[in-house]
C-alpha cells in the first residue's frame, strides 16, 4: 500500500437496538499505523444505506439526545413507503440524508484534530443489521 494512502475496514456487531458506536479510539489507533506523525486527512465512509457518521460528544447524553432527535425527525412508523424489515425501517433509509455516510477530518503529526469533546460516531438505527463495516482511509503528504 502506498504511503500516500492507507485504508482500512472495521467490522463491527451493533446488535439489535439503535446505537452509537464511538470510533475514535479506533481512529486513532488506525492513524498510529497510517499517518506516521504526518499530516493529511482521515476519511470515514460506511457502505450502507442504512447508517451515517456524526461527530458529536458522547457520555454526557448527546449520544441519546441525538437517537431522540432522529426519532422526532423519523419516526419509526408506518408512513414510510420503503416499508420491507422492522415496522419504521423505512426511516432507516432516509438517516444518511441526514446523518452522511461519510466525514473527512484532519490530522496533524498523525493525529485527529478533534475538538475537546468531539467524538468520530456510527449512527446505527437499523435494527435489521447487525453488522457494519468502516471504511477508514489516510490521505497523508
Amino acid at each position: 500500500m502506498s504511503d500516500v494512502f492507507t485504508t482500512r475496514v472495521l467490522d463491527l456487531t451493533t446488535g439489535s437496538a439503535e446505537r452509537i458506536v464511538d470510533l475514535t479510539r479506533d481512529c486513532e489507533s488506525f492513524l498510529r499505523e497510517a499517518a506516521h506523525g504526518r499530516d493529511g486527512l482521515l476519511n470515514l465512509f460506511v457502505p450502507h444505506a442504512t447508517a451515517g457518521i456524526a461527530i458529536i460528544e458522547t457520555g454526557a447524553g448527546s449520544d441519546d439526545d441525538l437517537l431522540a432527535a432522529l426519532h422526532t425527525l423519523l419516526p419509526a412508523d408506518d408512513r414510510w413507503q420503503h416499508s420491507h424489515g422492522s415496522p419504521g425501517h423505512g426511516r432507516d433509509h432516509v438517516l444518511p440524508a441526514i446523518v452522511p455516510p461519510h466525514a473527512t477530518l484532519p490530522v496533524v503529526d498523525g493525529g485527529l484534530e478533534l475538538g475537546t469533546w468531539q467524538s468520530v460516531c456510527l449512527v446505527d438505527t437499523n435494527k435489521d443489521n447487525a453488522n457494519r463495516k468502516v471504511r477508514l482511509s489516510f490521505f497523508g503528504g
